[in-house]
């Protein structure tokens, strides 16, 4: 249920300043000419909700994408349509059409105590699908990222590319996504 998320998007190459300034145009003989261009990608994590292709992943790991390309645990790959997002709570829903897919089952995250071994699924460094065990640190977790923030803290290895993935319960069921990694160089969970 846990897939990888590919994004591309399109970037205009800034300028130099300096090249706006008529008295430096005449050296770099460059006011003229195109804005260059570059792809830029990257990667994230997802889980299918609901059996008829819906995702649940984050919102920074698609926005502004002008492609996302969704690789599944059994290889399939499927363009992805962005159904909504909420930047406020740093969550997006997509869709893609494919036939037979697992939907994760749902647990509830209030019932979430600290202690609970939870399991985090996604996709570290672009690495494919790797599942980390940990337990819940804290519950109720603030951390001035977004407007709305009600977090569970774990120590289980979260990595970039980790982003939008599962953490579930020791049942597999879905009580969070991955969203945040406190940034010391080394995964903190």
């Amino acid at each position: 249920s846990v897939v990888n998320i590919y994004t591309r998007k399109l970037l205009n190459e800034r300028r130099h300043p300096l090249l706006d300034e008529p008295f430096y145009r005449r050296f770099f003989d460059q006011s003229a000419g195109p804005q260059q261009q570059r792809m830029a990608s990257s990667l994230g994590s997802g889980v299918i909700v609901s059996g008829d292709g819906y995702i649940l992943t984050n919102e920074h790991v698609i926005a502004d994408a002008d492609e996302i390309l969704i690789l599944l645990s059994d290889g399939r790959e499927a363009q992805a349509q962005v159904v909504g997002t909420d930047p406020e709570t740093d969550l997006a829903v997509l869709w893609i059409e494919l036939e037979d897919l697992l939907a994760i089952p749902v647990g509830n995250s209030s019932q979430a105590r600290v202690g609970d071994v939870v399991l985090a699924i996604g996709n570290p460094f672009g690495l494919g699908q790797s599942v980390s065990q940990g337990i819940i640190s804290a519950i109720g977790r603030g951390l001035g990222l977004n407007t709305y923030e009600n977090f569970l803290q774990t120590d289980a290895a979260i990595n970039r590319g980790n982003s939008g993935g599962a953490l579930t319960d020791a049942y597999g069921n879905l009580i969070g996504i991955s969203t945040a990694m406190l940034e010391s160089g080394a995964s903190q969970g």
